[in-house]
């Protein structure tokens, strides 16, 4: 992006370390980071090189491989009773490995739970990349690589921030810290939930930081402060007992191909909005998206127009979104003259804040049976739901978040919502109700997490990881006074 959002500064004044002045405290933070880069960066490429895939289809060894490096990491940083922990599946077969570990909180200390994942997507198709997926490569300030931004960088901008603060403030660091390192975020996380119930305790924190989202843009720090939730499913459409040839047959009736298409097209108005009734919509984006820089980033084509209606930030954050993510079809290659009986396709439906799953999921289900083509069996399958998340930016956490992120970028941080969910939020919320969570990440707009050629800004990254640090170091001073947590 190119244009800067409208932003109120927050106060950059930060609290005072015994011992240190202000300007010596960011400093000394700063200094360490700097002097630990080059070591962080080759740690991070490290990490990259291990294709550590959740999913069930890929071998499972080198995510085995992943967990034990981050455990390492985490072993250097200082910490004891390192473990890598996995709960089984519905099926029995096992879980991601997630890596634990904490250092408890003196008496008074508020304790923050690091959350990162080390599990990445499959590099798909890899004559797109112009470097080898699983090689980090650096080129014109960015490293690429899967997992070198999502979400990789994450779990090294909690490793390297903890150590900085470790450093400089020595005896003074009583804060509670726990890493919580999942490996199936990627998978849909599957056993997040009984991972949660059945270390409930040793997961507890007052404050949770999960580190796998963006920043506004090169330059600019954000904090999410919303998130839309998710329901997706499978709409088939049946119009004949089995398939028939299509001259001999076919003019009074169509096939099911055809009419899945005329069904999906009822899911949108004439503008490109979600037409399904009683779905949640605001159109109240603090903060806009120029239309050139959302093209831009989205690689929109020339002459194609963009869908719904609002400002383009409310389209992306505050509005629902529903796309087609699959269509079961013969492939153009083995076609044949053939009126097909039946057609299937699968839907991602991303939610605004506010909306219940259960509800929108329902809302689906009620129209496409009101608008079945032609009297077409219309058959719905509901498939995973996640709820959307809203910050209590009043909170002390994310006050102090947001004076982190303008000290350390030297501008003044946005709260910013994206358009993507992570359903497992509502989880932690269940669980912790108390705790205050903060959505932060290293991500940019050109970052291309799930893409080819996914890349992370080092100079960003360096900013995130003492955006971090600062953060920590001012908990550990002041708490959470005034939190209510």
């Amino acid at each position: 992006m190119t244009s800067s959002p409208t932003a109120t500064p927050h106060n950059s004044s930060g609290p005072t370390i015994p011992g240190l002045d202000e300007s010596s405290w960011t400093a000394d933070l700063r200094n360490s980071i700097d002097r630990s880069f080059d070591s962080t960066l080759s740690r991070l490429k490290e990490l990259v090189a291990i294709p550590g895939i959740a999913w069930p289809s890929f071998d499972r060894a080198p995510l085995e491989r992943s967990a034990e490096a981050v455990a390492e990491l985490l072993r250097s940083a200082g910490l004891d009773g390192v473990q890598i922990l996995a709960c089984n599946k519905a099926d029995g077969t096992p879980g991601g490995p997630a890596v634990v570990a904490r250092r408890a909180a003196a008496a008074g200390k508020p304790t923050i739970l690091l959350y990162a994942h080390h599990d990445v997507q499959p590099a798909g198709d890899e004559t797109l990349w112009e470097s080898k997926p699983f090689t980090a490569v650096e080129k014109d300030g960015r490293l690429y690589g899967r997992g070198a931004a999502d979400d990789k960088a994450g779990i090294m901008a909690h490793v390297a921030a903890y150590a900085a603060v470790s450093e400089v403030l020595g005896d003074a660091l009583g804060l509670g810290v726990t890493f919580f390192f999942e490996g199936e975020e990627e998978a849909g996380s599957p056993t997040f939930r009984p991972f949660l119930e059945a270390n409930r305790e040793m997961l507890r924190a007052d404050v949770i930081v999960v580190a796998d989202s963006s920043n506004w843009k090169v330059g600019i720090p954000a904090l999410t402060t919303s998130l839309r939730g998710l329901v997706d499913g499978v709409i088939e459409v049946q119009v004949l007992e089995h398939a028939v040839h299509s001259g001999m047959y076919g003019g009074p009736v169509l096939d099911a191909p055809t009419l899945l298409s005329r069904l999906i097209a009822t899911l949108h108005d004439h503008e490109g909005n979600v037409a399904i009734e009683g779905l949640v919509a605001t159109d109240n984006a603090t903060v806009d998206l120029p239309e050139a820089d959302y093209r831009a980033d989205a690689s929109v084509l020339d002459g194609v127009r963009l869908a719904g209606s609002g400002s383009i930030a409310s389209r992306l954050w505050t509005k629902p979104a529903l796309s087609i993510i699959g269509f079961d079809a013969p492939g153009v290659d083995v076609a044949s003259n053939t009126l097909l009986p039946r057609a299937r396709a699968k839907f991602s439906l991303r939610l605004a804040p506010g909306q219940v799953p259960s509800e929108a999921m329902e809302a689906v289900r009620r129209h496409l049976e009101a608008n079945a083509p032609f009297g077409a069996k219309v058959i719905f399958t509901p498939g995973e739901s996640g709820n959307p998340f809203q910050t209590d930016t009043s909170s002390a956490a994310a006050t102090v978040a947001m004076w982190a992120l303008g000290e350390a970028w030297g501008v003044p941080a946005v709260e910013t919502g994206i358009g993507g969910s992570i359903p497992f939020i509502a989880d932690l919320l269940e669980l912790y109700p108390h705790a205050q969570i903060l959505v932060t990440g290293v991500e940019d707009p050109d970052s291309r997490a799930h893409s080819a050629n996914e890349s992370l800004h080092l100079g960003d990254f360096r900013k995130a990881i003492l955006a971090e640090a600062l953060m920590l170091a001012r908990l550990n001073r002041d708490g959470l006074q005034g939190s209510g947590a």
